[in-house]
């Protein structure tokens, strides 16, 4: 993608869930097209900090942040940084979250996977949102990763495809509050991704029966999930708002 195309320059912008895959495709396509970038992260401080310099070296300002965007203050402390180190916030990307690989029966699942699962998934954009609408002034960018497993469940993960089903239902209403403020709100729907999160699927012949039924015939990396969502930050989609994105490869069409 040629990020000129995705003038960011001087945009001062939040990725969660950004020291690996999606998020940090995302944070260095945002730097590449000159956004100033916060790479917020939870464990994984040395692969944030190799974001944040990867960002630095395109000549814009990064830094990480480690929080645990489950939790209220994680998201206040997140915000705050960003005030403190940027000035401010102009684009927000919700891309924090969880998908336990193991897949579970309604019946067997417990309450902590139950809920573990929510907090993060669900109560995490719900913070990262609600500072998100405090915060961003007219011509402000919010997009947050949900998925497939939204829009047509997904058996043995119905922890997961709850939240995310929820998270689309959450944009969208997001979207219409905001709209008279010029603040677009907007999600993009992967399918499956090429990252460490689907090691176990992808073991043994799992890939290639999992390609064999995406029309495209391959799983996208974090950069074909990244360049939507740097779309969707960018002028270039200022009459779009509400939107729910597929990058699916054809596996999953929604009208």
């Amino acid at each position: 993608m040629n990020a000129s195309l995705l003038n960011l320059t001087g945009k001062r912008a939040i990725v969660t869930g950004a020291s690996r895959g999606i998020g940090a495709a995302t944070a260095r396509l945002l730097a590449q097209a000159g956004a100033n970038v916060i790479v917020a992260y939870h464990n994984q401080s040395t692969a944030a900090d190799r974001v944040v310099a990867e960002c630095t070296a395109m000549g814009v300002k990064s830094f990480p942040h480690k929080a645990d965007l489950s939790t209220q203050e994680g998201n206040e402390s997140l915000f705050e940084v960003a005030q403190d180190k940027l000035g401010g916030v102009d684009i927000y990307v919700g891309n924090s979250g969880v998908w336990p690989s193991t897949p579970v029966p309604v019946g067997q699942l417990d309450n902590q996977r139950w809920r573990s699962t929510m907090s993060l998934n669900l109560d995490g954009v719900f913070f990262g949102c609600r500072e998100a609408a405090r915060q961003l002034a007219p011509g402000g960018r919010i997009v947050i990763v949900s998925s497939t497993a939204g829009q047509r469940g997904e058996a043995g993960h119905a922890d997961y495809a709850a939240t995310k089903g929820a998270v689309i239902a959450f944009v969208k209403s997001l979207a219409v509050e905001l709209a008279p403020r010029d603040i677009t709100v907007n999600s993009v729907a992967p399918g499956w991704v090429d990252t460490e999160a689907v090691t176990r699927p992808f073991a043994g012949e799992g890939r290639a029966r999992i390609e064999a039924a995406i029309p495209l015939g391959r799983v996208a990396s974090p950069e074909d999930i990244a360049g939507p969502i740097a779309f969707l930050c960018s002028a270039l989609a200022r009459h779009v708002t509400g939107e729910i994105l597929n990058v699916n490869g054809g596996s999953v069409l929604c009208g």
